[in-house]
Order: structure tokens, then sequence, then C-alpha cells
């Protein structure tokens, strides 16, 4: 297991290389795939459709309407960001891979213009 350094070693390779993302859209991602795994009765492979799809509702349960962004500063503008980090963490070590997944299994899953617009309500 990687110690807290190492992981941010590696996170920082992957931005010198790419400096498209910030470093926050690498770990809000770890930790997004943490959220979405708990969410699930046993442990499994997800797809990534199944993680877009948990990384949605994660977002907004921590950033609430400001998600989209949050994640927009980040460097994040459509769901194929996310299959691009995944498959940078998958790079590095961070994160694993089946055979059978795909770069194309991130692309269009939803629109981050709708997505992020959860209805809020604020009491007074």
């Amino acid at each position: 297991m990687d110690t807290p350094q190492q992981i941010l070693g590696k996170i920082q390779k992957l931005i010198d290389s790419n400096p498209q993302y910030k470093v926050e859209a690498y770990s809000f991602l770890l930790a997004a795939l943490h959220f979405t795994m708990a969410s699930l009765k046993e442990p499994r492979h997800i797809t990534g459709q199944e993680f877009c799809e948990g990384i949605r509702q994660y977002a907004i349960d921590q950033f609430g309407p400001l998600a989209g962004t949050v994640l927009h500063y980040w460097g994040i503008r459509e769901t194929l960001d996310f299959g691009r980090l995944v498959f940078a963490l998958v790079e590095v070590g961070l994160m694993r891979k089946t055979e059978e997944d795909s770069l194309s299994d991130f692309k269009d899953v939803y629109d981050f213009k709708t997505a992020f617009e959860a209805k809020f309500t604020f009491d007074s």
C-alpha cells in the first residue's frame, strides 16, 4: 500500500505530464471511488457508467449546488474527463481496470449542465 507521500508523488507526476487537471481532481476521484464502493452491498468491479453516477452523487453530497462549478475549476467538464482521470490513475497504479474497461465507457454518460442542477432548497 502506498503512503500518502507516495500517492501525492504519483499524482504530481500526472500533473507534470498533463496539467489539464488540478491535484484536487485526482484526489476527489479516489475519494469518489471509496464513496461509490461503500454504497455497494458487496464489493465488486464497477463499470465506467456506474462510477460516473457515483461521482455525480459524491460531488453533490460534498459541494451541493456548487458541484458543477468545482469540477469545472478542476478541469473536469464532461464525463469523459472522469475516464481520462481514471485511466491516468490506473497508469500510475492508484486504480485498477479490467480488460473490458475502456475510455469510451465514460463518454457522454450524462450532460454536465443538467447532472449538477440538483434542486436545492434552503431553510430560512
